[in-house]
């Protein structure tokens, strides 16, 4: 197998009881880094202290990353103005925070016959919302619902 010291260098290619007491007498750990390798490769280190740096920068890379929330607002298609205003509302202050918005219009009984209004609907809330979304999900149906999913934009 290929032995790889402390520092990078390489030992080169060593039978593996040779290894182990390379390893052995510098009190660290035979670490196996590329087994599919032709030969294998090997690593001379301290594995609780390889473990533990790699734990720390996990740590730091879950600090730093931002979580994104869906929040959803349902509409109907015979939805009044005064009732859509409030809904634009929310989704505004959703899409101000940083979070995705789920649009759907769920379809009852006839209504379902009669897509292209509840398309409509969809297609005012992208257009009330240009400035502050991008449209990640354009209007599907699933089922009886037609849904939608806005961005926040950056910047």
């Amino acid at each position: 197998m290929r032995v790889i010291d402390v520092n990078g260098d390489q030992l080169g290619i060593v039978p593996l009881n040779k290894a182990l007491e390379l390893a052995a007498e510098r009190d660290l750990d035979l670490v196996n880094v590329a087994p599919t390798a032709k030969p294998p490769v090997c690593r001379i280190m301290d594995y609780g202290k390889f473990k533990f740096e790699q734990q720390k920068k996990e740590k730091e890379a879950r600090k730093n990353q931002q979580v994104i929330n869906i929040k959803e607002i349902r509409l109907s298609p015979t939805i009044d103005e005064h009732d859509f205003q409030t809904k634009l509302r929310n989704a505004v202050k959703f899409l101000q925070n940083g979070d995705k918005v789920k649009v759907s219009i769920r379809f009852r009984g006839r209504q379902i016959t009669h897509t292209e209004i509840g398309r409509k609907v969809l297609q005012r809330v992208i257009e009330q919302t240009n400035e502050l979304a991008t449209v990640e999900r354009t209007p599907n149906m699933d089922g009886r619902q037609m849904i939608m999913i806005l961005a926040p934009r950056k910047g």
